[in-house]
């Protein structure tokens, strides 16, 4: 009896071995149960890293600040209005600061005299704004506390001397008075108002 050998469609015998694999084999199948890949993070949110304060925690902070600062457009509307302001402005700053430029009927008391001659200049009943050179000084904070632990009501300029000049504002040298153009990054050139 003969025996005939199956034979493939392509005319190739039939083997028991398995045919050659071909391209890419396939991606095995996820295991059941597996996670999901994560997600990349999104990036931090600089502003956000600190979340916001409480409405009523802000509030709080934000009237502290306006009882302890003036600025110094306030300041200067405040002098220009006429009359008594109900405050007195103190140049915390030398001798050699002042004569080069200071605030008009501003009070001089270097902080280092506030505990001497603070009683005899200034009236306690009266409020006092500090002020120094500008931001980069703390002058005008250490002399607010030296008048605070005498008894007295202060505030401080917040921009000092400096802003008071780059805002357009008159000032006095020991050569008379003067005035710069406002900056226009401190104040609006052509009004009288920021609008703040």
């Amino acid at each position: 009896m003969n025996t005939i050998t199956p034979q493939r469609a392509s005319g190739t015998p039939a083997t028991d071995s398995p045919a050659p694999a071909t391209g890419s084999p396939a991606p095995a199948a996820p295991a059941t149960g597996s996670p999901a890949p994560a997600a990349p993070a999104a990036p931090e949110n600089p502003v956000l890293r600190v979340p916001p304060a409480s409405p009523a925690a802000a509030a709080a902070h934000f009237a502290a600040s306006l009882a302890f600062h003036a600025d110094v457009s306030d300041v200067a509307a405040a002098l220009a209005a006429g009359g008594d302001p109900g405050f007195v402005v103190l140049d915390s700053r030398s001798t050699a600061s002042w004569d080069q430029g200071h605030v008009p009927g501003a009070v001089h008391l270097p902080t280092a005299l506030i505990p001497e001659q603070a009683g005899t200049l200034l009236d306690r009943s009266v409020p006092v704004v500090t002020y120094c050179w500008g931001p980069g000084c703390n002058g005008a904070t250490r002399a607010a506390l030296a008048l605070a632990e005498r008894g007295f009501q202060v505030k401080e300029m917040l921009g000092g001397f400096e802003y008071w000049v780059r805002e357009g504002f008159a000032y006095e040298t020991w050569e008379g008075p003067a005035r710069a153009a406002a900056d226009p990054l401190t104040a609006p050139v052509d009004a009288a108002d920021c609008g703040c």
